[in-house]
């Protein structure tokens, strides 16, 4: 056995034994994912150089960890002055208390939100307005997690939302002839989703019912005089214009998304809180619900710089590459597609679409199969990728909502490979990929 062959079953092997220990809630995911990489390395030989791997995994996911620090101190200030509260009132109003109704709500706004091609935002937003909702109701914790993320995984396709772009560079091909195609599938893979958030909703509304949310009551029981004096109900729309600014901002890169971020906290402690008593008192509030999310984050660059620096991540997707026989070139596209799916979970994109994909293209070229056809074709594993523990954002999403990464992956990841196979099916029949 080669030591390519050595690195690359002990790539799965880590990916397996991390889900295994957070899944089974042998360890929390960040001593998971600091500890067990450590080890892996260790045994492979590699002990010397872990540390700087791991300072180089760190500094990767540093820009995401610092945009998600100043995301969450945005968004709470924006919570502490009640900008939401209007939203959340009328969502209330509108669900009446209804499962069914706060579950499709919830689809439907995480994906309006998705729009902007950020996960982070969708988590932030989607669960900023929806989970006092969930609470007051008592539906399970898991849903709006689920929801929001499956959503996201259908949403994050757009050419701007990242998987897209790269493999439009990684094949130097077009995004009318990859993304645009897809589109009629991405319709699909949200009626799916709506279809789940409805099925979910329905299981709720079995158990508790249609809930009478007496919202003066509900408004009486949560009247805090510490909180209500946070609120600035007169800066309502500055803080409306605000929101809206910085989030086209972060459409269209006016700058990096963690300087977006930092900025739009600075104007935000600026504009609600002037003296620095209560600029103070913010950061410190607000910080404790970054520093555990923030956390996983950094502890997440360990395991991917480990995985890239050790070229487990190499390996893994040379033996992908090797494990396909000769005689099924003319399916490469549909081998493509089906290795996406493991490929984008237990890959970083970046491993997966700039190191696997160009040979598979390659390969598949010499059968007369397209670099657009491979581009759709690669696109089909992203319905699971976000429940990977290789996304940083999804941290956030199970941070915010105080549930267990494993717990999440259990309940969402079959619905989201439905996602994958819904588009599959739709490329199978409509010739995108040819079988």
């Amino acid at each position: 056995m080669t030591f390519s062959s050595i690195l690359s079953i002990s790539g799965f092997l880590m990916v397996l034994i991390f889900m295994y220990l957070i899944m089974s809630k042998r360890l929390s995911a960040m001593v998971a994912l600091i500890t067990v990489p450590i080890i892996f390395g260790a045994i492979l030989g590699f002990s010397p150089a872990l540390g700087k791997m791991m300072m180089d995994g760190v500094k990767q996911v540093a820009p995401t960890g610092i945009m998600i620090c100043f995301a969450i101190l945005y968004f709470g200030i924006m919570i502490d002055t009640g900008m939401f509260d209007p939203l959340i009132k009328r969502i209330l109003v509108f669900v009446k208390g209804d499962p069914v109704r706060i579950a499709i709500g919830t689809a439907v706004l995480a994906a309006l939100v998705s729009l902007d091609g950020d996960g982070s935002t969708t988590y932030l937003v989607t669960t900023t307005a929806m989970l006092g909702v969930h609470r007051a109701v008592g539906m399970n914790p898991m849903i709006l997690p689920a929801v929001t993320i499956v959503l996201n995984s259908v949403m994050n396709i757009i050419p701007w939302g990242g998987p897209t772009g790269r493999i439009l560079a990684a094949l130097k091909v077009e995004s009318q002839d990859v993304f645009v195609p897809m589109i009629p599938a991405m319709a699909l893979a949200c009626i799916w989703v709506l279809f789940l958030a409805y099925r979910w909703g329905m299981q709720e509304r079995k158990r508790l019912g249609i809930v009478d949310l007496d919202h003066a009551k509900l408004a009486a029981e949560n009247h805090d005089p510490e909180v209500e004096a946070l609120k600035r109900p007169d800066k309502f729309w500055i803080n409306i214009t605000l929101t809206v600014v910085l989030l086209v901002s972060l459409v269209i890169e006016v700058f990096p998304l963690a300087i977006l971020f930092m900025i739009g906290t600075a104007l935000a402690l600026l504009i609600n809180y002037p003296s620095l008593k209560q600029q103070g008192e913010r950061i410190a509030a607000n910080g404790a619900n970054a520093m555990p999310v923030v956390a996983l984050i950094f502890s997440a660059g360990i395991f991917m710089g480990i995985m890239a620096g050790t070229k487990m991540a190499d390996a893994m997707a040379k033996s992908i590459i090797a494990s396909i026989p000769a005689s099924m070139g003319p399916h490469f596209s549909l081998i493509t597609a089906v290795l996406s799916l493991p490929g984008t979970f237990f890959m970083t994109n970046d491993a997966f679409y700039f190191g696997v994909l160009p040979v598979l293209a390659k390969a598949a070229a010499a059968y007369g199969i397209t670099a657009q056809e491979m581009g759709r074709a690669a696109l089909i594993g992203q319905g699971s990728h976000l429940l990977s523990p290789l996304v940083a954002s999804t941290y956030l999403l199970v941070g915010l909502n105080k549930v267990e990464f494993g717990d999440l992956q259990k309940y969402a990841l079959l619905p989201a490979i439905g996602v994958s196979f819904i588009w599959l099916l739709y490329c199978l029949a409509t010739g995108l990929i040819h079988f």
